[in-house]
């Protein structure tokens, strides 16, 4: 009997990695996950602990700044996920990315995660790995003027104004794109590149519930202040982690996959998502009404995503199922 084809998880302990590694062994592959340190108590169990693990889920230590780290977990593998590429909003210094000038910008914050993707993609090609899905961003997705429905393969973001603007965490983003799009390119490799924003649902580290939806919803579960004191006149765009997840392997199973891909379901105002969060929380702590007309939130084209094969949740039912989830009390101890 053939062994279950292996993938690897560049990043396999943050909220999206161990979401792909989790749905990969659901369904059967076996799993070589990389994060900074494998034996991490507050994170290699909960990995560990996964359905299937014990057999098929092997867990190594690297950064994504030493390409020759990625040898180990990457030899033998039929796809690679790099989903280690996290926001980065301050730099080595701690100097937020917002006060410094063009120069530090790009040698703290863009190119160190550009360099770093590109490291994992050359070990990928020279261990004979041909099929690459990248996490990203809706942040390279952002034309100027905007568009009242963006799709991925027409709308890009302009690196260059978006430095101008000081946003160098958005600009690593379409940066990193374009450099991981042309080096797939040249060595024939297929690439797929999802693009996802706000994630909702259950997660699977106990760190995830501290800087993501989850944490101001657990709030407003508590009777305290959720994200906001006043609701902003702007829109958020979401989607359940289970889903997120299941576009990520149908990118790596479908094989005429590549390209950019959205990993959202939607974009709501936040007075449609306050007002549905108070159907399921009554009692809940409102933010203050918000000012003036409500602005359009923004519009998608998910016509490449529905080209996946994915059944997404809609909003009202990812919101309920992560509050549902959340009342559990789940990681107590």
């Amino acid at each position: 009997m053939a062994q279950p084809k292996l993938i690897a998880v560049a990043g396999a302990s943050g909220l999206v990695g161990s979401h792909i590694t989790r749905e990969a062994l659901a369904r059967g592959y076996r799993v070589n996950g990389t994060l900074r340190d494998a034996t991490a108590p507050s994170k290699a169990p909960y990995l560990m602990g996964l359905p299937g693990a014990a057999d098929r889920l092997q867990l190594f230590s690297g950064d994504m700044s030493d390409e020759a780290v990625f040898d180990a977990p990457l030899k033998g593998a039929d796809c690679v996920y790099i989903a280690c590429l996290i926001p980065v909003y301050a730099g080595p210094t701690g100097k937020r990315a917002v006060d410094m000038d063009d120069a530090e910008g790009e040698r703290d914050i863009i190119m160190p995660t550009v360099n770093g993707c590109l490291n994992i993609m050359r070990a990928a090609i020279r261990h004979g790995v041909k099929t690459i899905v990248i996490c990203s961003s809706t942040s390279s997705t952002n034309p100027i003027p905007s568009v009242p429905v963006k799709n991925e393969v027409d709308h890009w973001s302009d690196a260059d104004e978006q430095r101008r603007a000081k946003k160098y965490t958005s600009a690593t983003k379409t940066v990193m794109e374009k450099a991981a799009m042309a080096l797939a390119a040249a060595h024939d490799v297929r690439l797929s590149i999802l693009l996802p924003t706000g994630m909702y649902g259950p997660v699977i580290l106990p760190e995830h519930l501290q800087g993501n939806p989850q944490v101001w919803l657990k709030r407003l579960i508590e009777s305290g202040e959720g994200r906001h004191q006043q609701i902003p006149n702007d829109s958020s765009s979401m989607i359940h982690l289970h889903d997120l997840a299941a576009l990520f392997l149908a990118a790596y199973e479908k094989p005429t996959a590549s390209g950019r891909y959205f990993g959202v379901y939607d974009s709501w105002h936040w007075q449609e998502i306050y007002g549905e969060l108070q159907k399921l929380l009554p009692a809940m702590q409102m933010p203050a009404p918000m000012d003036g007309t409500p602005v359009t939130p923004t519009g998608f084209d998910t016509t490449r995503r529905d080209s996946l094969g994915v059944p997404v949740r809609d909003i009202p039912t990812l919101l309920k199922d992560t509050v549902d989830w959340l009342k559990t009390d789940p990681f107590k101890a």
